[in-house]
């Protein structure tokens, strides 16, 4: 049926006036995060409400980031910046504070339950050719599942005081997430607690699996300290080797993050068997084995299960 001209455009007009009467959609929070580990921690909290920005993007190594012109203004526009803290990022604080920043910085490692380095060599957290890591703290808690559960906590948190009114999605996202990683913990304790813990010691390219060796009881041997800029010394692998025939590791893995040169060459020398690649700096891309926390955890204990019940 045909409606009246009169009745067709008052019908035209009504509509025009609620598209402008209507709320507008909110804005998505813009935040920013240091490297890509933090930015899925953002995405599951914050969901449709942010938009996230991650600086060191998958499969690159933090330690080594150089920031670029666009960085700092692409930081200098957001609400929120996410770092980790504990020396491991300090970097971007300092681009912060260079971008002419106004927003809040969060630190998503407060309040964590710290380690310090203990390695071999190490000179008040300092290593030949690394970065300073916060006084001899080791910055990689986040290997730790309950330590991620704190991250989620203050990044949930800082979006509530960001976003007020997005605060019932942010809590509820965080409690859904928090429960994902109180299993995630559970399974890996269950997994590693099933191996003899005379077989739980691997070699892995740089010292960064310190907070899960804790967490898990498992050791981890390795070459390089806490960055993967710290350059090994001749002297330094060639005891690294001798341990691992005396202690027979039975595995050596790359990590994405690493050259895997030095561990085929210990690999060569030693007579351990290569494991596979472990993530633990940097998820993978979209399509990779650890395109998020909870697949990287999971893809790195398969690894490590398989390599070392296979001694």
């Amino acid at each position: 049926m045909r409606l009246p001209f009169r009745h067709a455009a008052s019908s035209v007009c009504a509509a025009l006036l609620a598209l402008f009467v209507a709320p507008a959609a909110a804005a998505a929070l813009d935040v920013t995060t240091s490297f890509s580990i933090l930015g899925d921690f953002v995405r599951q909290v914050g969901g449709e409400r942010v938009a996230v920005r991650v600086l060191v993007g998958p499969n690159e190594d933090a330690h080594a980031f150089q920031p670029r012109p666009s960085d700092a203004r692409a930081l200098g526009n957001s609400k929120l910046v996410v770092a980790n803290g504990l020396g491991f990022d300090d970097w971007i604080v300092r681009l912060a504070r260079s971008a002419g920043f106004r927003g809040t910085l969060v630190v998503a490692s407060a309040g964590v339950r710290t380690l310090k380095m203990t390695q071999v060599g190490d000179r008040d957290g300092k290593h030949e050719g690394d970065h300073d890591h916060g006084g001899g703290i080791d910055p990689h808690a986040w290997q730790d599942v309950v330590n991620a559960q704190r991250y989620v906590a203050n990044i949930a948190e800082a979006l509530v005081a960001a976003d007020p009114e997005g605060a019932p999605l942010y809590r509820a996202n965080a409690e859904r997430y928090t429960g994902k990683l109180q299993a995630l913990d559970a399974e890996i304790r269950a997994a590693l607690t099933r191996l003899p813990p005379a077989q739980r010691k691997v070699v892995s390219s740089h010292d960064a699996f310190g907070y899960f060796a804790r967490a898990y009881d498992i050791r981890f041997l390795a070459p390089v300290g806490v960055s993967n800029n710290a350059e090994p010394t001749a002297q330094g692998v060639a005891q690294l080797i001798r341990q691992i025939k005396a202690e027979r590791a039975p595995a050596v893995f790359i990590e994405n993050v690493a050259d895997p040169r030095l561990i085929e060459r210990i690999r060569s020398e030693s007579g351990a068997r290569v494991g596979g690649t472990l993530y633990s700096d940097a998820l993978s891309a979209a399509d990779g084995a650890a395109p998020d926390y909870l697949a990287m955890m999971r893809h790195n204990l398969q690894r490590l299960v398989e390599a070392l019940a296979a001694r």
